[in-house]
Protein backbone atom coordinates (compact mmCIF):
# COMPACT_ATOMS: atom_id res chain seq x y z
CA UNK A 1 0.00 0.00 0.00
CA UNK A 2 1.23 3.53 -1.17
CA UNK A 3 1.71 5.81 2.75
CA UNK A 4 -0.22 8.36 3.33
CA UNK A 5 0.18 12.14 3.89
CA UNK A 6 -0.74 13.31 6.87
CA UNK A 7 -2.86 16.45 7.62
CA UNK A 8 -3.64 18.13 10.84
CA UNK A 9 -7.36 17.59 11.63
CA UNK A 10 -9.33 20.76 13.76
CA UNK A 11 -12.33 21.23 14.49
CA UNK A 12 -13.63 17.87 13.11
CA UNK A 13 -11.55 19.03 9.44
CA UNK A 14 -8.67 17.77 8.12
CA UNK A 15 -6.65 20.12 6.95
CA UNK A 16 -3.27 21.86 5.02
CA UNK A 17 -1.44 24.12 7.48
CA UNK A 18 -2.11 27.85 6.86
CA UNK A 19 1.27 28.20 5.84
CA UNK A 20 1.78 25.44 3.47
CA UNK A 21 4.90 24.08 4.95
CA UNK A 22 5.31 20.39 5.64
CA UNK A 23 8.07 17.95 6.81
CA UNK A 24 9.45 15.39 5.03
CA UNK A 25 8.40 11.24 6.86
CA UNK A 26 11.26 8.81 6.06
CA UNK A 27 11.07 4.76 6.42
CA UNK A 28 13.47 3.75 9.01
CA UNK A 29 13.95 0.73 6.96
CA UNK A 30 15.18 2.35 3.62
CA UNK A 31 16.10 5.83 4.62
CA UNK A 32 14.01 6.85 1.70
CA UNK A 33 11.17 9.94 2.47
CA UNK A 34 7.79 8.23 1.97
CA UNK A 35 5.51 11.27 2.48
CA UNK A 36 5.17 14.37 4.43
CA UNK A 37 3.47 15.99 7.18
CA UNK A 38 1.28 19.15 7.75
CA UNK A 39 3.24 21.51 9.64
CA UNK A 40 1.51 23.37 12.09
CA UNK A 41 2.20 27.51 12.85
CA UNK A 42 0.78 29.43 15.68
CA UNK A 43 -2.06 30.47 13.11
CA UNK A 44 -3.15 26.54 12.96
CA UNK A 45 -2.73 25.99 16.52
CA UNK A 46 -4.99 29.30 17.38
CA UNK A 47 -7.59 27.75 15.56
CA UNK A 48 -7.27 24.74 17.44
CA UNK A 49 -7.45 26.48 20.96
CA UNK A 50 -10.87 27.72 19.97
CA UNK A 51 -11.93 24.36 19.15
CA UNK A 52 -10.94 23.00 21.87
CA UNK A 53 -12.07 25.24 23.87
CA UNK A 54 -15.96 25.26 22.13
CA UNK A 55 -16.07 21.59 22.25
CA UNK A 56 -15.45 21.21 25.88
CA UNK A 57 -18.28 23.41 27.04
CA UNK A 58 -20.55 21.04 24.89
CA UNK A 59 -18.91 17.77 25.69
CA UNK A 60 -18.13 18.20 29.28
CA UNK A 61 -22.45 18.26 29.56
CA UNK A 62 -22.48 15.32 27.57
CA UNK A 63 -23.68 12.28 29.56
CA UNK A 64 -20.75 9.40 30.25
CA UNK A 65 -23.36 6.88 28.38
CA UNK A 66 -23.13 8.78 24.81
CA UNK A 67 -19.36 9.56 25.52
CA UNK A 68 -19.43 6.13 25.85
CA UNK A 69 -21.27 4.39 23.28
CA UNK A 70 -18.97 7.09 20.65
CA UNK A 71 -15.58 5.49 22.43
CA UNK A 72 -16.97 2.18 22.10
CA UNK A 73 -17.97 2.57 17.85
CA UNK A 74 -14.14 3.69 17.58
CA UNK A 75 -12.69 0.77 18.86
CA UNK A 76 -14.71 -0.93 16.89
CA UNK A 77 -14.01 1.08 13.58
CA UNK A 78 -9.72 0.63 14.85
CA UNK A 79 -10.34 -2.80 15.05
CA UNK A 80 -11.93 -3.03 11.51
CA UNK A 81 -8.95 -1.32 9.85
CA UNK A 82 -5.90 -2.84 12.33
CA UNK A 83 -4.08 -4.36 9.10
CA UNK A 84 -4.44 -1.03 7.30
CA UNK A 85 -3.43 1.15 10.37
CA UNK A 86 -0.64 -1.56 11.23
CA UNK A 87 0.78 -1.66 8.30
CA UNK A 88 1.02 1.98 7.87
CA UNK A 89 2.63 1.93 11.25
CA UNK A 90 5.32 -0.40 10.29
CA UNK A 91 6.54 1.65 7.36
CA UNK A 92 6.90 4.92 9.44
CA UNK A 93 8.10 3.13 12.52
CA UNK A 94 10.09 0.51 11.60
CA UNK A 95 8.31 -1.93 14.08
CA UNK A 96 7.94 -5.73 13.19
CA UNK A 97 4.08 -6.00 11.84
CA UNK A 98 3.01 -8.07 14.40
CA UNK A 99 4.12 -5.77 17.01
CA UNK A 100 2.50 -3.39 15.06
CA UNK A 101 -0.69 -5.24 14.84
CA UNK A 102 -0.45 -6.04 18.53
CA UNK A 103 0.07 -2.15 19.15
CA UNK A 104 -3.39 -1.08 17.11
CA UNK A 105 -5.28 -3.98 19.00
CA UNK A 106 -4.31 -2.77 21.84
CA UNK A 107 -4.71 0.62 21.22
CA UNK A 108 -8.84 -0.57 20.91
CA UNK A 109 -8.72 -2.01 23.95
CA UNK A 110 -7.48 0.92 25.80
CA UNK A 111 -10.47 2.80 23.92
CA UNK A 112 -12.56 0.14 25.21
CA UNK A 113 -11.56 0.00 28.78
CA UNK A 114 -11.61 4.23 28.85
CA UNK A 115 -15.12 3.78 27.03
CA UNK A 116 -16.76 1.82 30.93
CA UNK A 117 -14.50 3.77 32.79
CA UNK A 118 -16.25 6.86 31.79
CA UNK A 119 -19.42 5.81 33.32
CA UNK A 120 -18.06 5.24 36.96
CA UNK A 121 -16.49 8.64 37.43
CA UNK A 122 -17.93 8.39 40.92
CA UNK A 123 -18.26 11.14 44.09
CA UNK A 124 -19.41 10.79 47.28
CA UNK A 125 -21.43 11.74 50.39
CA UNK A 126 -20.10 12.38 53.10
CA UNK A 127 -21.61 12.30 56.63
CA UNK A 128 -22.58 15.51 58.01
CA UNK A 129 -22.25 16.99 61.61
CA UNK A 130 -25.62 18.39 61.68
CA UNK A 131 -29.21 17.08 60.38
CA UNK A 132 -30.37 18.97 56.95
CA UNK A 133 -26.82 19.41 55.76
CA UNK A 134 -25.71 17.26 52.99
CA UNK A 135 -21.96 17.22 51.94
CA UNK A 136 -20.94 16.17 48.43
CA UNK A 137 -17.92 15.52 46.44
CA UNK A 138 -18.46 15.57 43.23
CA UNK A 139 -15.85 15.10 40.06
CA UNK A 140 -15.83 17.39 36.59
CA UNK A 141 -13.67 17.75 33.86
CA UNK A 142 -10.46 19.68 34.22
CA UNK A 143 -10.90 21.19 31.10
CA UNK A 144 -8.78 21.48 28.06
CA UNK A 145 -5.56 19.67 27.64
CA UNK A 146 -2.90 19.37 25.71
CA UNK A 147 -0.80 16.48 25.26
CA UNK A 148 2.40 15.75 23.89
CA UNK A 149 3.14 12.26 22.51
CA UNK A 150 6.39 10.10 20.79
CA UNK A 151 7.18 8.13 18.03
CA UNK A 152 7.95 4.90 19.40
CA UNK A 153 3.98 3.67 20.30
CA UNK A 154 2.75 5.46 17.81
CA UNK A 155 -1.01 4.64 18.61
CA UNK A 156 -0.66 3.51 22.68
CA UNK A 157 0.69 6.95 23.70
CA UNK A 158 -1.55 8.83 21.61
CA UNK A 159 -4.76 6.29 22.59
CA UNK A 160 -3.99 6.81 26.38
CA UNK A 161 -4.11 10.15 27.16
CA UNK A 162 -6.59 10.72 24.24
CA UNK A 163 -9.91 7.45 26.02
CA UNK A 164 -8.78 8.88 29.55
CA UNK A 165 -9.58 12.82 28.69
CA UNK A 166 -12.55 12.53 26.34
CA UNK A 167 -14.10 9.52 29.11
CA UNK A 168 -13.30 12.51 31.96
CA UNK A 169 -15.02 14.88 29.36
CA UNK A 170 -12.28 16.64 28.35
CA UNK A 171 -11.23 18.40 25.15
CA UNK A 172 -7.79 17.90 23.96
CA UNK A 173 -5.08 18.45 21.10
CA UNK A 174 -2.58 16.62 20.53
CA UNK A 175 0.88 17.50 19.16
CA UNK A 176 1.79 14.17 17.61
CA UNK A 177 4.84 12.51 16.26
CA UNK A 178 6.47 14.28 12.86
CA UNK A 179 8.75 11.06 12.86
CA UNK A 180 5.33 8.75 12.61
CA UNK A 181 2.41 10.99 11.87
CA UNK A 182 -0.17 8.92 9.82
CA UNK A 183 -0.99 6.15 12.90
CA UNK A 184 -2.35 8.73 15.11
CA UNK A 185 -4.15 10.35 12.76
CA UNK A 186 -5.56 6.96 11.53
CA UNK A 187 -6.75 6.44 15.31
CA UNK A 188 -7.88 9.94 15.48
CA UNK A 189 -9.91 9.60 12.72
CA UNK A 190 -11.91 6.32 13.81
CA UNK A 191 -13.21 8.91 16.64
CA UNK A 192 -14.53 11.16 13.76
CA UNK A 193 -15.93 8.27 12.08
CA UNK A 194 -17.58 7.32 15.57
CA UNK A 195 -19.37 10.69 15.77
CA UNK A 196 -17.27 12.43 18.04
CA UNK A 197 -18.37 16.13 18.12
CA UNK A 198 -16.44 18.82 16.16
CA UNK A 199 -13.24 20.08 18.32
CA UNK A 200 -13.54 17.45 21.17
CA UNK A 201 -10.12 15.94 19.62
CA UNK A 202 -7.45 18.28 17.41
CA UNK A 203 -4.21 16.66 16.00
CA UNK A 204 -1.29 18.84 15.21
CA UNK A 205 2.08 18.72 13.93
CA UNK A 206 5.34 20.95 14.00
CA UNK A 207 7.96 22.06 15.65
CA UNK A 208 7.88 20.41 19.46
CA UNK A 209 9.63 23.32 21.28
CA UNK A 210 6.87 26.29 19.14
CA UNK A 211 3.87 24.23 19.90
CA UNK A 212 4.56 23.24 23.60
CA UNK A 213 5.81 26.97 24.41
CA UNK A 214 2.22 28.58 22.75
CA UNK A 215 0.03 25.84 23.91
CA UNK A 216 1.13 25.28 28.02
CA UNK A 217 0.71 28.71 29.08
CA UNK A 218 -2.28 29.42 26.92
CA UNK A 219 -5.08 30.32 29.17
CA UNK A 220 -7.81 27.65 27.04
CA UNK A 221 -5.18 24.97 28.37
CA UNK A 222 -6.05 23.09 31.90
CA UNK A 223 -4.12 20.47 31.98
CA UNK A 224 -0.97 19.13 30.71
CA UNK A 225 0.43 15.67 29.39
CA UNK A 226 3.65 14.45 28.41
CA UNK A 227 5.78 11.30 27.40
CA UNK A 228 9.03 11.66 26.25
CA UNK A 229 12.53 12.45 27.54
CA UNK A 230 13.75 13.17 31.17
CA UNK A 231 15.34 16.85 30.45
CA UNK A 232 12.46 17.87 27.95
CA UNK A 233 10.27 17.01 30.60
CA UNK A 234 11.51 18.55 33.12
CA UNK A 235 10.97 21.43 30.98
CA UNK A 236 7.43 20.98 30.40
CA UNK A 237 6.45 20.71 33.83
CA UNK A 238 8.23 23.96 35.08
CA UNK A 239 6.22 25.53 32.20
CA UNK A 240 3.16 23.86 33.99
CA UNK A 241 3.81 25.04 37.06
CA UNK A 242 4.87 28.22 35.98
CA UNK A 243 1.13 28.79 34.77
CA UNK A 244 -0.36 26.44 37.59
CA UNK A 245 -1.48 23.65 35.23
CA UNK A 246 -2.07 20.52 35.68
CA UNK A 247 0.52 17.80 34.30
CA UNK A 248 1.22 14.34 33.69
CA UNK A 249 4.51 13.32 33.16
CA UNK A 250 5.66 9.83 31.63
CA UNK A 251 9.39 10.01 31.52
CA UNK A 252 12.63 7.70 30.62
CA UNK A 253 13.68 5.32 32.31
CA UNK A 254 16.88 2.79 33.36
CA UNK A 255 15.12 -0.69 33.58
CA UNK A 256 16.82 -3.06 36.19
CA UNK A 257 15.94 -6.85 35.68
CA UNK A 258 16.99 -8.82 38.49
CA UNK A 259 17.70 -12.73 38.35
CA UNK A 260 18.26 -14.76 41.48
CA UNK A 261 20.02 -17.91 41.84
CA UNK A 262 16.43 -19.60 42.16
CA UNK A 263 15.26 -18.04 39.35
CA UNK A 264 13.13 -20.36 36.33
CA UNK A 265 16.07 -19.68 34.13
CA UNK A 266 14.36 -20.20 30.76
CA UNK A 267 11.35 -18.43 31.27
CA UNK A 268 13.91 -15.31 32.60
CA UNK A 269 15.59 -15.46 29.05
CA UNK A 270 12.86 -16.09 27.13
CA UNK A 271 10.83 -13.31 28.50
CA UNK A 272 13.67 -10.79 29.23
CA UNK A 273 14.98 -11.19 25.10
CA UNK A 274 11.07 -10.55 23.84
CA UNK A 275 11.02 -7.38 26.41
CA UNK A 276 14.74 -5.49 26.00
CA UNK A 277 14.56 -6.56 22.02
CA UNK A 278 10.92 -5.36 21.31
CA UNK A 279 10.70 -2.26 19.16
CA UNK A 280 14.27 -2.50 18.63
CA UNK A 281 14.66 -1.77 22.47
CA UNK A 282 13.33 1.69 22.10
CA UNK A 283 10.84 1.01 24.64
CA UNK A 284 10.63 3.48 28.04
CA UNK A 285 9.76 0.32 30.21
CA UNK A 286 12.38 -2.07 28.49
CA UNK A 287 14.30 -3.92 31.11
CA UNK A 288 18.11 -2.33 30.31
CA UNK A 289 20.41 -3.30 33.46
CA UNK A 290 20.34 -7.12 33.99
CA UNK A 291 21.49 -7.51 37.77
CA UNK A 292 22.20 -11.63 37.31
CA UNK A 293 23.03 -13.25 41.05
CA UNK A 294 26.79 -15.09 40.14
CA UNK A 295 25.58 -18.79 40.66
CA UNK A 296 23.46 -17.97 37.23
CA UNK A 297 25.35 -15.13 35.78
CA UNK A 298 27.89 -17.04 33.27
CA UNK A 299 24.47 -19.18 32.28
CA UNK A 300 22.23 -16.59 31.94
CA UNK A 301 25.03 -14.29 29.46
CA UNK A 302 25.80 -17.03 27.22
CA UNK A 303 21.91 -18.11 26.46
CA UNK A 304 20.72 -14.75 26.42
CA UNK A 305 23.46 -13.43 24.28
CA UNK A 306 22.83 -16.70 22.13
CA UNK A 307 19.26 -15.83 22.15
CA UNK A 308 19.81 -12.22 20.98
CA UNK A 309 22.25 -12.98 18.23
CA UNK A 310 19.68 -15.21 16.80
CA UNK A 311 16.92 -12.48 15.94
CA UNK A 312 16.61 -11.80 12.42
CA UNK A 313 16.90 -7.88 11.64
CA UNK A 314 15.15 -6.55 8.34
CA UNK A 315 11.94 -4.70 7.22
CA UNK A 316 9.28 -4.67 9.81
CA UNK A 317 7.28 -5.97 6.98
CA UNK A 318 8.95 -9.03 6.61
CA UNK A 319 7.53 -11.78 7.83
CA UNK A 320 10.50 -13.35 9.08
CA UNK A 321 11.58 -10.21 10.84
CA UNK A 322 12.42 -9.98 14.87
CA UNK A 323 13.52 -6.86 15.21
CA UNK A 324 13.06 -3.63 12.71
CA UNK A 325 15.48 -0.70 12.51
CA UNK A 326 15.79 2.36 15.00
CA UNK A 327 13.99 5.06 14.62
CA UNK A 328 16.48 7.12 12.50
CA UNK A 329 20.38 7.71 12.00
CA UNK A 330 20.76 9.94 15.36
CA UNK A 331 19.15 7.20 17.58
CA UNK A 332 22.43 4.82 16.00
CA UNK A 333 24.39 7.69 16.18
CA UNK A 334 23.70 7.84 19.94
CA UNK A 335 23.63 3.75 20.66
CA UNK A 336 27.27 3.33 18.61
CA UNK A 337 28.85 6.41 21.00
CA UNK A 338 27.33 4.59 24.26
CA UNK A 339 28.93 1.25 23.61
CA UNK A 340 32.30 2.81 21.89
CA UNK A 341 32.46 5.07 24.92
CA UNK A 342 31.90 1.25 27.18
CA UNK A 343 34.11 -0.68 25.03
CA UNK A 344 37.07 1.84 25.49
CA UNK A 345 36.43 1.72 29.22
CA UNK A 346 36.91 -1.56 29.45
CA UNK A 347 33.77 -3.35 28.69
CA UNK A 348 33.42 -6.74 26.79
CA UNK A 349 31.30 -7.25 24.02
CA UNK A 350 29.15 -10.74 24.41
CA UNK A 351 27.35 -10.18 20.64
CA UNK A 352 26.61 -7.25 18.79
CA UNK A 353 28.15 -3.91 18.92
CA UNK A 354 27.72 -2.47 15.22
CA UNK A 355 25.89 -1.09 13.15
CA UNK A 356 24.52 -2.82 10.25
CA UNK A 357 24.31 -2.63 6.29
CA UNK A 358 25.31 1.05 4.92
CA UNK A 359 20.60 1.13 4.23
CA UNK A 360 18.57 1.76 6.70
CA UNK A 361 18.93 2.84 10.51
CA UNK A 362 19.55 -0.89 11.91
CA UNK A 363 21.68 -2.03 14.86
CA UNK A 364 22.71 -5.22 16.00
CA UNK A 365 21.10 -6.49 19.32
CA UNK A 366 23.92 -6.11 21.65
CA UNK A 367 24.79 -7.46 24.98
CA UNK A 368 27.80 -5.90 27.12
CA UNK A 369 29.86 -7.14 30.25
CA UNK A 370 32.15 -5.88 32.82
CA UNK A 371 30.45 -2.70 33.29
CA UNK A 372 31.21 -0.37 35.67
CA UNK A 373 29.70 3.05 36.52
CA UNK A 374 31.90 5.33 34.97
CA UNK A 375 30.30 4.11 31.49
CA UNK A 376 28.10 6.43 30.20
CA UNK A 377 25.55 3.54 29.16
CA UNK A 378 25.21 3.28 33.10
CA UNK A 379 23.81 6.42 33.71
CA UNK A 380 21.57 7.15 30.57
CA UNK A 381 18.69 5.59 29.47
CA UNK A 382 20.37 3.80 26.16
CA UNK A 383 17.22 3.68 24.38
CA UNK A 384 18.08 0.88 21.88
CA UNK A 385 19.16 -2.89 21.48
CA UNK A 386 21.75 -2.57 24.69
CA UNK A 387 21.59 -5.45 27.38
CA UNK A 388 24.01 -4.43 30.12
CA UNK A 389 24.91 -7.54 32.54
CA UNK A 390 26.22 -6.87 35.90
CA UNK A 391 26.73 -9.78 38.48
CA UNK A 392 25.13 -9.50 41.96
CA UNK A 393 26.37 -11.19 44.87
CA UNK A 394 23.23 -10.67 47.08
CA UNK A 395 19.58 -8.94 47.61
CA UNK A 396 20.79 -5.88 49.28
CA UNK A 397 23.83 -5.36 46.65
CA UNK A 398 21.07 -6.03 43.68
CA UNK A 399 18.69 -3.50 45.43
CA UNK A 400 21.67 -1.09 46.01
CA UNK A 401 22.38 -0.62 41.99
CA UNK A 402 18.53 -0.89 41.26
CA UNK A 403 17.44 2.33 43.10
CA UNK A 404 21.10 4.18 42.31
CA UNK A 405 19.79 5.86 39.10
CA UNK A 406 17.30 8.74 39.35
CA UNK A 407 14.95 7.27 37.45
CA UNK A 408 12.03 5.11 38.66
CA UNK A 409 9.73 3.35 35.82
CA UNK A 410 9.65 -0.17 35.48
CA UNK A 411 11.46 -3.06 37.01
CA UNK A 412 11.72 -6.58 36.35
CA UNK A 413 12.52 -9.60 38.75
CA UNK A 414 12.44 -13.52 38.66
CA UNK A 415 13.17 -15.54 41.67
CA UNK A 416 11.66 -18.55 43.08
CA UNK A 417 11.48 -17.06 46.70
CA UNK A 418 8.36 -15.53 47.39
CA UNK A 419 10.45 -13.92 50.52
CA UNK A 420 12.56 -12.26 48.04
CA UNK A 421 9.44 -11.08 45.91
CA UNK A 422 7.89 -9.36 49.08
CA UNK A 423 11.46 -7.66 50.02
CA UNK A 424 11.63 -6.50 46.36
CA UNK A 425 8.02 -4.82 46.03
CA UNK A 426 9.14 -3.18 49.58
CA UNK A 427 12.23 -2.10 48.40
CA UNK A 428 12.39 -1.19 44.75
CA UNK A 429 12.25 2.31 43.72
CA UNK A 430 9.90 2.22 40.53
CA UNK A 431 6.28 2.98 39.89
CA UNK A 432 6.20 -0.70 38.09
CA UNK A 433 7.60 -3.66 38.89
CA UNK A 434 6.48 -7.28 37.40
CA UNK A 435 7.43 -10.14 38.91
CA UNK A 436 8.19 -13.75 37.20
CA UNK A 437 6.54 -12.60 34.13
CA UNK A 438 5.45 -9.42 32.23
CA UNK A 439 2.84 -7.39 33.59
CA UNK A 440 2.94 -4.02 32.55
CA UNK A 441 1.02 -1.76 30.56
CA UNK A 442 -2.66 -3.33 30.48
CA UNK A 443 -5.12 -0.77 30.23
CA UNK A 444 -6.72 -1.34 33.87
CA UNK A 445 -3.53 -1.12 35.80
CA UNK A 446 -1.36 2.16 36.39
CA UNK A 447 1.28 3.03 34.39
CA UNK A 448 3.64 5.88 35.14
CA UNK A 449 7.07 6.54 37.07
CA UNK A 450 9.29 7.83 40.35
CA UNK A 451 11.58 10.34 40.81
CA UNK A 452 13.01 11.47 37.56
CA UNK A 453 10.80 9.03 35.59
CA UNK A 454 7.49 11.58 36.02
CA UNK A 455 4.52 11.79 38.20
CA UNK A 456 0.97 10.86 37.30
CA UNK A 457 -0.38 6.98 35.60
CA UNK A 458 -1.40 6.49 32.12
CA UNK A 459 -3.62 3.44 32.96
CA UNK A 460 -6.27 2.03 35.50
CA UNK A 461 -8.67 4.54 37.48
CA UNK A 462 -5.43 6.60 37.92
CA UNK A 463 -5.23 7.76 34.61
CA UNK A 464 -8.63 9.10 34.89
CA UNK A 465 -8.59 10.98 37.90
CA UNK A 466 -5.38 13.22 36.01
CA UNK A 467 -8.33 14.57 34.27
CA UNK A 468 -10.71 15.16 36.75
CA UNK A 469 -10.92 17.88 39.54
CA UNK A 470 -12.74 17.00 42.44
CA UNK A 471 -14.94 19.68 43.87
CA UNK A 472 -16.71 19.59 47.65
CA UNK A 473 -20.80 21.30 47.85
CA UNK A 474 -22.09 21.80 50.72
CA UNK A 475 -25.39 21.73 51.41
CA UNK A 476 -28.44 23.06 53.85
CA UNK A 477 -31.88 22.30 53.57
CA UNK A 478 -33.72 25.38 52.29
Amino acid sequence: MKYPDTALFINGQWQQAQSGETISVANPATGEAIGVVAKASVADLDLALAAAGRAFETWRATSPLVRSNIMRRAADRLRQQAEQTATILTMEQGKPFSEAMAETLSAADIIDWFAEEARRSYGRVIPARADGIYQLVVKEPVGPVAAFTPWNFPLNQVVRKVSAAIAAGCSIIVKGPEETPASPAALIACFAEAGLPDGVINLVYGSPAEISSYLIPHPVIRKVSFTGSVAVGKQLAAMAGQHMKRATMELGGHGPALVFDDADLPSAVDRLVFSKFRNAGQVCVAPTRFLVQEGVYDAFVEEFATRAAALKLGSGLDSETKMGPLINDRRVKAVESLVSDAVAKGAGVATGGRRVGNVGSFYEPTVLTGLTTEMSVMQEEPFGPLALMIPFRDLDEAVAEANRLPYGLAAYAWTGSARTSTLLGQRIESGMLTINHLGLALPETPFGGVKDSGYGSEGGVEAMEAYLNVKFVSQAAG
